[in-house]
């Protein structure tokens, strides 16, 4: 391994300690639940810190900030979809991107953009989901589904990230973050399932939250 990434990898927590922090403390809970806790025990964590439209209605906040500590997806295996998702959202969502937006835009900026599309993205998929139920699109179990972790706030600080890449990569790359909820994610009587629906209102959360962002630091300081 060349010494400038082993450099680069050692000052990580230095330039990043909220990312770095948050990441150990993901990985640390992921493994906690994955292999100390029984199943049962497990799943009733896991549906008391979901999203659904239950827990909204009567315990949003808990439900909300409990919910930005899991991650949905597998770091053993390596040969299976939720891997990928698991490269996607942990790996590159925070790993890379909100750990560039801490270094570059600062502590309570990446923190506000990962919430702005953890927060703002269930709340605004939450009618929706609410709608398809009472139209028969979504069966009514839906209301107390398993919905849980930090992928609608990583794809916030993915289409943040994106409107700073050059200009070759960035519609590409935008593009991209459209297209894989969709491909990856499941239709329901003519319509995509909600966490398709939140994946897209999160990336236009993040390219609003991006250009703010880019205007803010073109902001001459006095």
């Amino acid at each position: 391994m060349p010494l400038r990434v082993v450099r680069r990898l050692a000052s990580y927590p230095r330039r990043s300690p909220v990312t770095a922090g948050f990441l150990v403390l993901l990985v640390a809970v992921h493994v906690f639940v994955d292999h100390a806790l029984e199943p049962d025990t497990a799943r009733r964590l896991l549906l008391a810190v979901s999203t659904n439209l239950d827990n909204l209605r009567h315990h949003p906040i808990s439900s909300l900030f409990g919910s930005a500590f899991f991650f949905d997806g597998t770091l053993t295996g390596i040969d299976t979809l939720d891997f990928v998702g698991t490269i996607i959202t942990l790996g590159f969502g925070i790993v890379v991107c909100l750990a560039w937006l801490e270094h570059r835009y600062g502590q309570l900026r990446a923190v506000a953009t990962f919430a702005a599309g953890h927060v703002g993205a269930t709340l605004l998929t939450a009618p929706v989901i609410a709608y398809a139920i009472a139209d028969g699109y979504y069966p009514p179990t839906i209301r107390e589904a398993l919905d849980f972790g930090i992928s609608y706030g990583a794809q916030t600080c993915l289409a943040a990230c994106a409107l700073h890449l050059p200009r070759m990569w960035r519609f590409p790359v935008i593009a991209l973050l459209f297209v894989w909820p969709l491909v990856g994610g499941s239709w329901l009587a003519g319509i995509p399932d909600f966490v398709t629906i939140g994946h897209l209102i999160a990336a236009v959360i993040g390219l609003a939250c991006g250009a703010y962002l880019k205007a803010q630091r073109s902001i001459p300081e006095h």
